[in-house]
């Protein structure tokens, strides 16, 4: 798999160049944060969400005061409000009362693992959003999986999996040095752009050749002009 998984990485990159990385690194609590409101939501609303926040207090203690649904209208953009209020009122609390202030920079110092068991032991907070704040706020080796990464590692072949959660574990057993952060944003935007759910654009795509996928579409369609590719690590 580490071998496919590099050749796979470097069509992408072929095709994508290499994705940005926010410098410096994001707070590891903002990243996390931001990554609860960004659950099935696109970009744009989760980044107004996320800045509402930033914009009405000062540091994360403040939450632990607000009534949720005063935090529920403030972050009613991202959809969901309900959810992600309670996710995000349960973590700054969990988090203060394990910690006793409401910081998560000790998780620097954590082996990959030991970081995605303290973060998912926290309600409100998945293996993909665990895995998220160590890639994108402390620069893991670790290959986050969404819908797009799930769905296409499982029709090139590389998994065969029912579950993100289940792609994550095969995928990560075993992954390639350095190339996580590259690899996953790449894979996003294949994801969305070309290697989509319904009537997917393989004519264009640039791993045609080694996909297996069996419905694969090679009617050929032009994309659209590049747009700027919004990323969580965009989150200041």
């Amino acid at each position: 798999m580490r071998a496919e998984i590099t050749k796979i990485n470097r069509l992408l990159v072929e095709f994508y160049g290499v994705p940005k990385r926010q410098i410096p690194l994001p707070d590891p609590l903002d990243m996390l944060i931001a990554t609860i409101l960004s659950q099935n939501t696109n970009d744009q609303n989760s980044y107004k969400a996320y800045q509402k926040l930033k914009d009405n207090y000062t540091n994360w203690d403040e939450l632990l005061s607000v009534p949720t649904l005063k935090l529920e209208k403030q972050i009613k953009v991202a959809g969901l409000a309900k959810q992600k209020a309670a996710a995000i009122k349960n973590v700054v609390s969990e988090i203060s009362q394990r910690n006793s202030k409401v910081k998560l920079d000790f998780i620097k110092e954590f082996s990959e693992e030991e970081a995605i068991d303290y973060l998912t032991s926290m309600k409100g907070v998945g293996l993909k959003t665990a895995s998220c704040v160590l890639l994108f706020a402390l620069d893991k080796n670790v290959c986050p999986v969404d819908t797009h990464v799930h769905r296409t590692t499982n029709r090139i072949g590389i998994v065969k999996e029912k579950t993100p959660d289940k792609t994550f574990t095969s995928l990560n057993n075993n992954f390639p040095n350095r190339i996580a952060h590259e690899f996953h944003t790449n894979l996003i935007r294949l994801g969305r752009e070309i290697c989509k759910p319904n009537n997917p654009i393989c004519g264009v795509c640039p791993l045609i050749k080694i996909c297996q996928y069996d419905l694969k579409n090679f009617e050929k369609k032009e994309l659209g002009k590049k747009k700027d590719f919004m990323l969580l690590d965009n989150i200041e």
